[in-house]
This record gives C-alpha cells, structure tokens and sequence, in this order.
C-alpha cells in the first residue's frame, strides 16, 4: 500500500521533514510551506496519508466535491464535519422547519464541537467549506500553540462534478451559495498551485477525484509532532 507521511520524507512524494518542537519555540523562523499535487496521476497515488499527533488537516473544496465522503471513509480518530452536525439536526427539526431557520444553531453546534475536539490536543480533521477564512485562521494559531502543523487537503474538481456530487446527495446548495463557494475555491486554489499558501498553513495536498478515491486512510503518527 502506497502512503504519504507528512512528517517524514520516505518517498519522492512525502513532505519534507518537520521535526517537533516545543509549543513555547514554535513562534520562531518556520520551514517554508510545501506543496504536493497529486493530480492526473490516473490512480497511482497514495493510499494512505500519515500526518504528526498535534498537527491539524482541513478538507477544502466546492459542495459535493467529495469532502464528507472522503472523511468518513479513510479519517483514523477524530474529525470535525459540518454535515455530520446538520444530519443530526435535521434529524429532529427538518419535518417542520426549513434549515434556514435552524441554520445559525447548526453552525454553533458545530464550532462548539469544533472546539471541544481541538483541546483535547490530538490530531484533527476538519470539514471546511472554503468560504470561512477565519476558522483556517484560527485552526492555524492552535496549531502552533500545540506545537504541530497546519496541513491544507484541497479537492480540486470540475464544476460538473461537484453538481452530480450534490444530486447524488440529494441536498444542493442554491445557486448564489454555489457561485460564493466556486470563487472562493478557485481563489485558494490558484493561490496554491503558485505556492501562496494560507497564513500558518505548513502544508497543501492537491488531489483530484481520482486521488480521492484511492485514499483510504487518513491518520496521526503517536508520538509524532510537526511544527509548521
């Protein structure tokens, strides 16, 4: 099985070596940010990515890309996704109301639980929908508190795509959220394809569908700690 560590270089694909320091040191000159593209590789990517104990990854990408999907299917120990929050809300209160009313207790559920993942110091996965720079923000400075490293996952697919991804779903979003979510997608994309990468982000993995469908495992070395 192919896999990727992004704490220690292992192949020509892994991310360059970040060793750990103490969070009180992690303020000082950092490594410069890397980016991976594993794109058009026609399946002949990794199958696995390995990332350090305090380090934090956030999945980005246009609605219907595949973000949820790819968590539930290869996150090895915590994760933090925003339909996961929804689903149990609708659960309860779609039969009456319409989620635009529910909307902002959704979104507080969720950073509450975001929150609650993130103190008790271990690794993260995080759903983000691409449009809310300030969580990448935020995610960044804990990051650092801890000593780890904020990593970037951008699924990068067509808009076609992400439109069938919303059908299959049965859940879309309306048409102006979409176009919001499209510029801000293709502004972070652009910006990481030329190597700009998100404030206090050490890290990005471009990945197609293709790679995303290959990757089935997504986890945290114990006892491995990167500094961005």
């Amino acid at each position: 099985m192919k896999r990727i560590t992004a704490y220690a270089t292992t192949s020509g694909i892994a991310l360059p070596e970040q060793p750990g320091v103490p969070a009180r040191d992690a303020c000082g000159p950092q490594p410069a940010a890397v980016v991976r593209d594993l794109r058009d590789r026609a399946g002949r990517s990794p199958h696995g990515l390995t990332f350090g104990a305090a380090d934090l990854v956030v999945v980005t990408g246009l609605p219907g890309s595949g973000k949820s999907t790819l968590m539930r299917r290869a996150v090895r120990g915590a994760r933090v996704d925003s339909q996961d929050t929804r689903d149990r809300w609708d659960t309860r209160l779609a039969g009456f109301l319409p989620y635009a009313v529910y909307r902002p207790l959704v979104r507080l559920a969720h950073y509450a639980g975001l929150r609650r993942a993130l103190r008790s110091g271990a690794g993260v996965v995080v759903h983000d929908c691409g449009t809310q720079a300030w969580v990448r923000r935020w995610l960044a400075r804990e990051a650092r508190r801890r000593g780890g490293t904020l990593h970037l996952l951008l699924l990068d697919v067509t808009v076609g795509t992400a439109l069938d991804g919303q059908r299959e779903r049965g859940r879309g979003v309306s048409r102006y959220a979409f176009l919001r979510h499209r510029k801000a997608a293709g502004h972070l994309l652009r910006s990481v394809e030329k190597g700009n990468l998100p404030e206090g982000c050490g890290s990005a993995i471009l990945m197609d569908r293709t790679a995303a469908d290959v990757l089935n495992r997504i986890d945290f070395a114990a006892g491995v700690a990167t500094a961005a």
